[in-house]
């Protein structure tokens, strides 16, 4: 909500569930063939994408990543990333981006079976490093269907250790459709449960339900009707962008879309559980091009952006552009690394 002071004002937006590294996915060349499923989108699009990730690239897409979430008045980031030929240091390598640019984040590596066993160890092994170094972030897992169980253990048993939960796809697609009965026993009331498309109602799940709904449609998995759940709902994108109040919109208007009758505050409220989830970006400050910031208008007011962004007190977005990295040169040196980035892809 905005400051009762100030219309125009509002805290940090956040993003809770992101994929900083898809920032270089612009441009990368068409899959081999017309994928048929999302199971098929998921091999022949984006694990093409992350294999030939490497901290390099990792950098720059999290710089970009950091930097077009500042532009919308996202002032944190809950990231999952994938990146298993270049997995040992990478959580490092997107905190330390993120913070030069001047965006929270929260960091997790999301651990799989599909790279073998000594894959999902090093993943194992990475969220660990990071969160006993002090960096802030949850346990990721990729989803239940790449996972064995004494994966889905470890996982959830890093997380206890550090009192941390796990950031985990749930029954994003058919393929996925029997995640619940394999999380139900290890999943807390910390966990983010990221899509739920395929979830029952009762699904016994603890944790929050993040919703994606623009992300759901690009990959054709159906519609998640979050407002049957009764876990809490938060927003995410799930790598495209950082522009939260675009995705309120969508949001709002794909739940109108099934029922007439939906408001745009239930919509506003999934944005707003963003705090409770990334509570320092409450106390950042973004002053907008428009007022009142409420969600009745918000819903058909397109183009509405910050043109002052506070982060910890310190300003990070004023004049149309970030104050402590230029611009210019971190889009220059993205578009380099995802050329490179794209010629390891073809060569796969």
């Amino acid at each position: 909500m905005s400051d009762p002071a100030d219309t125009a004002t509002t805290p940090g937006l956040v993003c809770a569930h992101h994929h900083l590294y898809s920032a270089l996915a612009r441009g990368m060349p068409a899959p081999p063939r017309t994928p048929g499923d999302f199971g098929d989108i998921l091999e022949l699009v984006w694990w093409r994408l992350d294999r030939a990730l490497d901290l390099e690239s990792i950098r720059w897409s999290a710089m970009l990543g950091a930097l077009e979430a500042l532009e919308r008045g996202c002032t944190a980031i809950i990231d999952h990333h994938e990146s298993p030929e270049a997995i040992e240091g990478s959580l490092t390598v997107i905190a330390d981006a993120c913070a030069e640019v001047g965006v929270r984040v929260d960091c997790s590596y999301g651990v799989t079976d599909r790279n073998g066993p000594d894959g999902a160890r090093r993943g194992l092994e990475e969220n660990a490093r990071f969160l006993a170094g002090g960096g802030r972030g949850r346990v990721g897992v990729h989803a239940a269907f790449t996972c064995s169980d004494e994966t889905l253990e470890a996982a959830a048993g890093i997380a206890a250790d550090h009192g941390v939960g796990v950031h985990v796809h749930v029954a994003e697609g058919p393929i996925d459709s029997e995640a619940a009965d394999r999380l139900r026993h290890l999943a807390t009331d910390d966990w983010l449960v990221v899509h739920g498309v395929h979830l029952d109602d009762d699904h016994g799940l603890a944790g929050t339900i993040v919703h994606n709904p623009r992300s759901n449609m690009n990959n054709a998995v159906g519609y998640a009707r979050p407002t049957r759940f009764a876990n809490p709902v938060a927003l995410g994108s799930d790598g495209i962008g950082a522009d939260m109040l675009d995705e309120f919109r969508v949001a709002y208007v794909r739940h109108r879309e099934h029922d007439v009758t939906a408001s745009p505050e239930t919509a506003w409220g999934w944005l707003a559980t963003g705090w409770d989830l990334f509570p320092e970006a409450r106390q950042d400050r973004v002053t907008w091009t428009y007022e009142p910031m409420d969600p009745w208008q918000l819903a058909f007011t397109p183009g509405v952006g910050p043109t002052r962004v506070e982060v910890d007190g310190e300003v990070v977005w004023a004049d149309g552009a970030p104050t402590r990295v230029d611009a210019a040169e971190v889009r220059a040196r993205a578009a380099e690394e995802a050329d490179r980035l794209h010629q390891r892809m073809d060569q796969q």
